[in-house]
């Protein structure tokens, strides 16, 4: 493989409504927690990724603009209230510091850190919620 070529393994695309907040939280989020960098992008959107160690770990993307993309925008942009279908789950190295940055971002807390042993030694989690709604895991063992 050449050296230029760039070959992502899977990474979440979270479709946003409120892509400039979203921009904000993540940049600020990604870098403290995971030492990410912003790849592309700006807060005006449509689009922003950014990498660790030159591979994506999140992009962002405009929902309208895709919708327009794939001719879906005759579809209701929210689906009624239900249970979560996707979560983004984050490996730190400290969860209540993980979630303090979180939270000075925009964050908001669904469950405060927590000792988890059910769910195997050592395990710690939070889970919050970003600027759009998306749920997140903060998760160490």
């Amino acid at each position: 493989m050449n050296r230029r070529t760039r070959m992502d393994a899977l990474y979440p695309r979270l479709l946003v409504d409120r892509f400039a907040d979203s921009f904000e939280f993540y940049n600020a989020v990604l870098p403290a927690l995971f030492g990410a960098r912003l790849r592309k992008g700006t807060p005006a959107g449509p689009y922003a990724n950014w990498d660790v160690e030159e591979q994506a770990i999140l992009v962002l993307y405009d929902r309208a603009t895709l919708a327009a993309t794939i001719g879906t925008t005759d579809l209701p942009a929210a689906a009624p209230a239900a249970q979560d279908r996707v979560m983004f789950a984050c490996r730190v190295s400290d969860v209540d510091e993980s979630l303090a940055v979180c939270l000075k971002h925009g964050g908001t807390v669904v469950t405060g850190p927590a000792d988890r042993p059910e769910w195997g030694p050592g395990m710690r989690t939070a889970h919050l919620r970003d600027p759009e709604g998306h749920l997140l895991e903060l998760q160490s063992y």
